[in-house]
């Protein structure tokens, strides 16, 4: 049986605006029927904190801490809490609700995408698997996440690694479009993570940095050889295609496309409008 094709994009190192206006406008371009549903991989130049969607940025961040360490600052259109996207592969997945294989259910959905991470785990020849809530209190710790950081908390269908979280993954469904980007550790600053938040007192911040140890695992912590960006491509290009049992071809942007996300990075995601909008 012949595999669906969906296009491929691997656009490198970005600033932290360009790649949220890059992801916006494939899920529109995606919405309008111009283009098939889109894998993308993405950097980070220069490292930047993101946030997630609902967020208070004068109350959760210490900006002042994210212009010491010279890191890019983004409001997300996802959910979720903060991330340090500094030694990372970052993906996006970007497919119409309406696909027969998508799940109508966001964490039934997010399972199947996540799918593809996991293969791509597997690749790297790490032994990954799906965590999934038991107990009650399991279950109420998801609704009230105690923490600003978005590898200190559990979702549902963690993907996980040796006992620890070595993904994050969030998602939003806009103009009958998923879009669901994620975070896949390659290596991890701790105390310059824990230095872009704010904290009742050090003591608190002390206790949650403990606490992030035993949840959150970068790759190269616990692989045998090192994960550069590029193997860590290559491992999760075929991930997907397995897990999604799909093949994927390169996307060519026109020079009209590349000037509408510069165009869209200008005007909304570096603006002080969108990203201290709460």
């Amino acid at each position: 049986m012949k595999k669906e094709t969906w296009k491929f994009v691997d656009s490198g190192r970005q600033t932290a605006e360009f790649n949220m206006a890059m992801d916006e406008a494939l899920l529109e371009w995606h919405s309008e029927g111009k283009i098939p549903p889109v894998i993308r991989f993405y950097g980070w130049e220069p490292a930047a904190l993101s946030i997630g969607y609902f967020q208070k940025a004068a109350k959760e961040i210490d900006l002042d801490a994210v212009k010491r360490h010279g890191l890019g600052f983004v409001r997300r259109p996802t959910g979720g809490r903060g991330v340090l996207h500094e030694h990372e592969l970052t993906y996006s997945v970007i497919v119409t609700e309406e696909h027969p294989n998508m799940p109508a259910g966001v964490t039934e959905a997010y399972r199947v995408i996540s799918e593809g991470i996991l293969k791509g785990f597997h690749h790297l020849g790490l032994e990954a698997y799906f965590a999934v809530p038991r107990t009650e209190e399991e279950k109420d710790s998801l609704k009230n996440p105690r923490s600003s950081v978005c590898f200190d908390a559990p979702s549902w269908y963690e993907l996980v690694v040796e006992g620890r979280k070595v993904a994050g993954s969030a998602q939003t469904r806009q103009k009958g479009v998923i879009l669901q980007h994620g975070s896949i550790l390659l290596d991890l600053d701790e105390d310059k993570l824990f230095s872009l938040f704010t904290y009742s007192n050090d003591r608190v911040k002390e206790r949650m940095q403990r606490a992030f140890k035993s949840k959150a695992v970068a790759v190269n912590d616990i692989s045998p050889h090192k994960v550069t960006y590029e193997k860590a491509g290559e491992a999760f290009k075929k991930g997907f295609q397995e897990g999604l049992g799909i093949a994927l071809e390169p996307y060519e942007f026109t020079s009209e496309e590349i000037a509408y996300i510069e165009r869209l990075a200008k005007e909304k995601y570096a603006s002080d409008e969108w990203n201290f909008k709460r």
